[in-house]
């Protein structure tokens, strides 16, 4: 079973970056896809990154784009999500999730297994 382990959240200023971190244990890491979600208070959860699991396939958020970068080290079996140009739109409870093979997808319901989130706090 997958355990995943979000860190690298906190409290910046608009235009500030931030690197998120979520690392997996319990599995063979290099056999699953990899996605970021964040949810807003009153909002639904959505779709902010996603990383096949070879790394060589990516898929952002229209509003992400251009701005965050996800990432992937099999070696560390640890996804990452640098986050540069932050906005205050950008605060939200940011999740990992995980998806055994197949292509990065923006659907949550394609996860199988998800972190507990790092909150991400941008201030105008």
């Amino acid at each position: 079973q997958v355990q995943l382990v979000e860190s690298g959240g906190g409290v910046v200023q608009a235009g500030a970056s931030l690197r998120l971190s979520c690392a997996a244990a319990g599995v063979t890491f290099s056999s699953y896809g990899m996605g970021w979600f964040r949810q807003a208070p009153g909002k639904e959860r959505e779709f902010v990154a996603a990383i096949r699991w070879s790394g060589g396939m990516t898929n952002y958020a229209d509003s992400v784009k251009g701005r965050f970068t996800i990432s992937r080290d099999n070696a560390k079996s640890t996804v990452y999500l640098q986050m540069n140009s932050l906005k205050p739109e950008d605060t939200a409870v940011y999740y990992c999730a995980a998806k055994k093979y197949g292509s990065p997808s923006s659907a949550k319901s394609a996860y199988d297994a998800w972190g507990q989130g790092t909150q991400v706090t941008v201030s105008s």
